[in-house]
């Protein structure tokens, strides 16, 4: 199944993929991983280099598998890739590999899957300096309402931390954030995608299959659309 059937949960970031029916789900690859995507091309997927498994001496072999399955039709991003201040090498190597990364990603017209920890300004100056060609998604979203808007303003995507959204304190974060802007996601930990849809769609004031309409949409403008080359 390579894009979302109408009525479909989408559960845009996980790491174990069994299939649920009704759930379209976009399984993640990590680069230091060497998996074989043919393995898995009866579905989309995303494939990045992340900060954790990340040194000084594998950064080139890393890029070249990147590289390697980039033109592969069913990887519809790069990432997850970014920044992590609580694990993986010094943030010179983190930036550079992620410099490359959104080079990849503007090249091959892709969106880029962020991870960030406790590194947002310098998530927001990479933003900057590189003006990357294709938009971010960042995945597992935890943050404060007035972070999420900066990043909104750059024209980023939030996919929220699946643990964090289910509780009572996320409504306000959640209300924030216009729903254009909104993907939800399992990161394949023992979360059911649905709870999580039913959560948020009681936050928004919208019934849970507006909230699936709404999310199929913004998965059409992210990952269907043709971005600029």
């Amino acid at each position: 199944m390579n894009s979302p059937r109408p009525g479909d949960y989408i559960d845009i970031h996980t790491h174990d993929f069994r299939p649920v029916p009704g759930v379209f789900a976009v399984e993640n690859i990590m680069a230091h991983e060497n998996r074989d995507p043919g393995a898995i091309n009866a579905r989309v997927f995303t494939a990045g280099i992340h900060p954790w498994y990340l040194d000084e001496n594998n950064s080139s072999p890393l890029l070249a598998y990147i590289r390697e399955i980039a033109s592969n039709p069913n990887l519809i991003a790069f990432g997850e890739a970014g920044f992590d201040k609580l694990r993986g090498p010094s943030h010179e190597i983190q930036l550079a590999v992620f410099d490359e990364q959104v080079k990849i990603a503007g090249e091959f017209g892709k969106p880029l899957v962020i991870h960030c920890v406790k590194a947002w300004n310098e998530l927001q100056e990479a933003h900057r300096d590189l003006k990357p060609g294709t938009p971010w998604l960042v995945h597992g979203f935890r943050g404060k309402k007035d972070l999420a808007q900066q990043l909104i303003r750059r024209g980023m995507y939030i996919s929220f931390w699946f643990d964090f959204v289910v509780r009572p304190e996320s409504s306000g974060l959640v209300k924030s954030i216009p729903p254009e802007r909104i993907f939800l996601e399992t990161d394949g930990a023992d979360a059911d995608i649905r709870d999580i849809y039913s959560k948020v769609s009681a936050d928004l004031g919208l019934g849970v299959d507006k909230l699936k309409e709404q999310i199929s949409e913004n998965y059409r403008e992210l990952f269907m659309k043709k971005h600029a080359l």
